[in-house]
């Protein structure tokens, strides 16, 4: 003879599915209420039909969606921030890399010492090169090329003409020159790299160009120790 079956008793899990059956089909038709009852504009009678879970849980996401947009607002306006800043950073930079050209550019004219001049050509070269890389990270923030100089080297090498026409030109002098315009110029790097919106291989460019003028600098005060007294 067959025992009857015993009703087999909903487990935990099984009223957990139907809870949650029940809430989102109760969730979807409320969606569904709200979408009609918005669109007349009623949000009180929206109101009455929640919950108070379903209040605190659609308040929660309000403020959440609400941070979220703040706070996408701030990284964006901090991210052109920081691109302004850089771009004024190089602009500032390269006044003074202009002036590293027409400077050398100068110092390869005047000298009548066949190596001392091709020496200065390798830095018109050098200088080049330093003003394309830097003008090509302002083009990719969407700025022009910057190609002035600055009031201060543009007066000093006037002065320096003048100064030539009465005296003459002195290889020791235009050494001096561009001893004191290589020193302008490692300034600028200094104040560029104290710029920490500088970041990436945008401050590693810059690194190594100071690094090169460092070098430079050197080189030039070693060749101005060996002019005849």
């Amino acid at each position: 003879m067959n025992q009857p079956q015993q009703p087999t008793r909903p487990t935990q899990e099984d009223n957990y599915g139907q809870s949650y059956t029940s809430s989102t089909t109760e969730n979807g038709s409320l969606l569904n209420k709200a979408g009609q009852l918005l669109s007349k504009g009623s949000m009180g009678d929206l109101l009455g039909k929640l919950s108070t879970t379903q209040k605190v849980l659609g308040g929660a996401l309000l403020v959440f969606g609400v941070s979220k947009l703040l706070s996408g607002n701030k990284a964006g306006k901090a991210a052109k921030a920081s691109n302004g800043q850089q771009a004024d950073t190089l602009n500032e930079l390269l006044y003074f890399v202009n002036d590293r050209v027409e400077g050398y550019q100068r110092a390869a004219a005047e000298s009548k010492d066949p190596q001392l001049s091709g020496y200065y050509k390798q830095l018109v070269s050098q200088s080049q090169q330093f003003a394309n890389e830097l003008n090509g990270y302002l083009r990719q923030q969407g700025h022009e090329r910057q190609t002035s100089t600055t009031a201060k080297g543009k007066l000093y090498r006037g002065w320096m003409d003048a100064k030539a026409a009465i005296t003459g030109f002195d290889e020791s002098a235009i050494l001096g020159s561009n001893i004191y315009g290589e020193e302008w110029a490692l300034k600028a790097y200094e104040d560029a790299l104290d710029d920490h919106t500088l970041t990436g291989a945008m401050r590693q460019a810059v690194e190594r160009q100071s690094a090169q003028s460092q070098k430079t600098y050197r080189e030039l005060q070693k060749l101005q120790a060996k002019q005849p007294a």
